[in-house]
């Protein structure tokens, strides 16, 4: 497993995380604590040091269960979480500083290692008192770093220019390649660095759906399949399921085209990493088997850049105009 530095953080971590929406169990097929734990152990196992968590995955079960993972390992666990999104929760120092000793609580921590503020309304962040809020939080020692999880390139820019923001959670995969020019390079100059979420699309850039697939109805790629719950890009990247299974069809054929080894999924994380501005990417695991596979995509050889230039021409002539929601 790579490492990768976390921008003006100077801390190294592996370059594939884990997001650990799923292990909240609160949408999709069920997943056991128990199974949650393998899954956490299997990723360390293959050389993962970072986890990606949310206060309001699960009600806080996904860090719940982290915390309970990290008291059997070495400590080298990097454990990023957000706020912002909970019941509750309101812009002041306060409600910030309750939300924040909680998730320390639920992760058996003293200090976060880092919090991000989990896209909450840009004109939120644009009355700049977040800010100042997470600056008093790392001076009291309850957070070590700080950093935003955002929705548009609009708002990841506002965010570079705010000394405290140490890093950015941005969406990013082949089917949104619009940071490659509007933001990455300007992240890369303020050395703040980037989390990739949502790196396979919610699972269209795997290669594995038909337009027949239907999804449980407690499965956020149902119940926000049009963006009903909240932002449209958080699934399927902001496209239309069936536009994006036809889309992921002819991606299919670009990245299988080389002799190289990996699956579909594993070559559209390839390409993710393939981007030195990106830190770490987050991909989520509900199975054994595809936090093995996740990990291992560190260790795969680059696309060529035939592809990439064949990808970066397909997303501006076929995809680009069908991505919806703020970006």
């Amino acid at each position: 497993m790579k490492k990768r530095v976390l921008g003006k953080t100077g801390v190294e971590v592996s370059e594939v995380g884990l997001g650990a929406w799923q292990l909240g169990a609160d949408w999709g097929s069920p997943l056991s604590i128990e199974e949650a734990h393998r899954i956490i152990s299997k990723s360390v196992e293959h050389g993962v040091t970072l986890i990606d968590t949310a206060d309001v995955y699960g009600a806080g079960r996904s860090e719940t269960i982290i915390g309970e993972a990290k008291k059997h390992m070495d400590g080298s666990l990097f454990v990023a979480t957000k706020q912002g999104r909970a019941p509750g929760w309101e812009p002041t120092y306060e409600v910030m500083k309750e939300h924040a000793l909680a998730s320390c609580q639920r992760l058996q921590v003293e200090t976060l290692d880092l919090l991000q503020l989990h896209c909450i309304p840009f004109s939120v962040l644009q009355q700049g008192d977040v800010f100042l809020h997470l600056e008093r939080l790392q001076k009291e020692g309850i957070i070590r770093f700080a950093g935003v999880s955002v929705e548009s390139v609009e708002e990841g820019l506002f965010c570079l220019q705010q000394p405290v923001v140490s890093m950015l959670q941005v969406i990013f995969n082949i089917f949104r390649q619009k940071l490659v020019d509007a933001l990455l390079p300007q992240a890369a100059e303020a050395n703040v660095g980037l989390f990739a979420r949502v790196p396979l699309a919610s699972g269209l850039l795997a290669g594995k759906w038909t337009q027949e697939h239907r999804f449980r109805a407690d499965d956020h790629r149902s119940f926000n399949a049009n963006g009903e719950c909240f932002n449209v890009g958080e699934t399927f990247a902001g496209l239309p399921f069936s536009k994006g299974v036809a889309l992921a069809d002819e991606v299919k054929s670009m990245l299988m085209s080389e002799e190289a080894d990996g699956t579909m999924a594993q070559r559209a994380l390839r390409w993710v990493l393939d981007h030195p501005a990106i830190s770490a990417v987050i991909p989520g695991a509900s199975s054994l088997q595809q936090a093995e596979d996740n990990a291992l995509v560190s260790g795969q050889p680059s696309l060529t850049e035939e592809t990439h230039q064949e990808l970066r021409a397909f997303y501006s002539e076929h995809i680009a105009s069908h991505i919806r929601g703020p970006y």
